[in-house]
């Protein structure tokens, strides 16, 4: 079986190679190498220049990687690419032929997973302190050459271990994950994981959590990020050590659940959750003639709202039902503004508000209406979910139409009021991205 042990340098946040050592290692002795600095095409922020020596100067002749595509292809071909952290190095170069439209497809070996299984104990599998513990030397460190030819070292030393091939072998099977797992998440951990409904932390290697997600299937879920090879991705499983689970019973519950745990680790890799969403009420107000108006605006700029909404699209659609439904004017519900008459597309019930056909009282009563109608929707609501497992039934408390919470009852509980189910809550705060995810729900109970 013939190996090509790797090792890129690359430029940082955009991950193009600098630098790129390949050995190929035939199980006992090196047979080829080919090892050349790169010009990424790209600034070389000068904290990877500390790390690496590595600057724009270094490489501005260097050959492109385009320009030694070829050499890679065919020293890599037929062989097992392995590297430390393998999908890191795997995925780079990948991409790197992707940009010049050449698919590059090879098993994978991973010395850090190795490691783990064939020289259990170690505090760090990082490359350095692994070294440090086995006496392997690396000259030249965060140089790809120096790197390559301390990971042939390690990984023949892997190869002599009791039960080798058989572990090798594992690995390199089409139903492994071992090659897929991120580099520092032990097996035992992925394995387990449920195939349930709930949500997953992914954590760093000093238990900080770093990611947060919610799942019909847990596992399923979770795997699905390892074989993503989205670059936000790959940099959230290079830094996943651990991953802990809570179970929820349901999807929905699962969101919500999801929400709180986000909103209070506020985890680097949930860039798009945790942001405050904008929101947009409706307001009503008298004009001059004394016509009530519907209107919305931005929260913060709404005097006494009577809803409100995450997005200015649900604002507006419930406005035109409220429209609709008690024959008002678009004009005056302001869905149509710089007009004299209404003309609304859709919305055709107007009696003449807008033309003095109709008299302001009258008006004003079926907008009363229309308010009065929208405060008492305001309700309690239970919503029931399905349990964690068969002897549990989940659920989900809204009060004056404001969320309280979920929780989980035995179904062998005899619940007989409201206050007897609120000693089984976990309580929750509302929020706009809360009342977003129930608005369907409670719509449709």
């Amino acid at each position: 079986m013939m190996y090509t042990i790797i090792d890129v340098e690359t430029s940082g946040p955009t991950n193009k190679i600098t630098e790129i050592s390949v050995f190929k290692y035939d199980g006992n002795k090196i047979v080829d190498e080919f090892t050349s600095l790169v010009n990424p095409e790209v600034f070389i922020p000068v904290y990877i220049t500390t790390l690496t020596g590595i600057d724009n100067g270094t490489v501005a002749n260097a050959p492109t990687f385009k320009e030694i595509a070829e050499d890679v292809l065919a020293i890599t071909s037929d062989t097992i690419f392995v590297a430390h952290n393998v999908n890191f190095d795997y995925n780079v170069i990948r991409n790197e032929f992707k940009e010049i439209d050449i698919d590059f497809n090879r098993k994978k070996l991973c010395t850090v997973r190795l490691s783990r299984k064939l020289l259990p104990g170690h505090k760090s599998y990082s490359l350095g302190k692994l070294c440090n513990d086995l006496d392997i030397n690396i000259e030249d460190r965060h140089r790809a050459r120096g790197d390559a030819e301390a990971t042939v070292i390690l990984f023949e030393l892997l190869l002599n271990q009791q039960d080798s091939e058989t572990v090798f072998n594992d690995f390199l099977k089409k139903s492994s994950k071992e090659a897929t797992l991120p580099s520092n998440l032990p097996t035992s951990v992925f394995n387990n994981l449920p195939n349930k409904a709930g949500i997953y932390y992914f954590k760093n290697k000093k238990g900080k959590i770093i990611y947060i997600g919610k799942a019909k299937d847990i596992k399923k879920r979770v795997l699905s990020h390892f074989y993503s090879k989205a670059q936000k991705s790959l940099d959230l499983c290079r830094n996943t050590s651990d991953i802990d689970f809570e179970l929820s019973g349901t999807e929905l519950i699962a969101l919500l659940m999801e929400d709180a745990a986000i909103k209070e680790h506020y985890p680097e890799f949930n860039i798009v959750s945790k942001r405050t969403p904008k929101a947009f009420s409706i307001f009503s107000y008298e004009d001059r003639q004394g016509i009530k108006h519907l209107a919305y605006n931005n929260f913060k700029a709404t005097p006494n709202p009577i809803e409100t909404f995450s997005n200015i699209a649900e604002c507006r659609s419930y406005l035109e039902k409220l429209c609709n439904d008690f024959e008002l004017c678009p004009k005056f519900c302001h869905l149509q503004d710089g007009i004299t008459q209404c003309s609304h597309y859709k919305i055709k019930t107007c009696k003449g508000i807008c033309d003095a056909n109709e008299s302001v009282e009258a008006y004003n009563l079926r907008v009363n209406s229309a308010i009065q109608f929208t405060i008492n929707s305001k309700k309690d609501m239970v919503i029931k979910q399905k349990g964690r497992h068969t002897n549990e039934e989940g659920f989900i408390l809204i009060k004056d139409s404001i969320y309280q919470g979920y929780g989980f009852i035995d179904k062998t509980e005899q619940i007989n009021n409201q206050e007897e189910l609120e000693h089984y809550l976990i309580p929750q705060k509302d929020n706009l991205d809360i009342q977003k995810i129930l608005r369907k729900t409670i719509q449709a109970n």
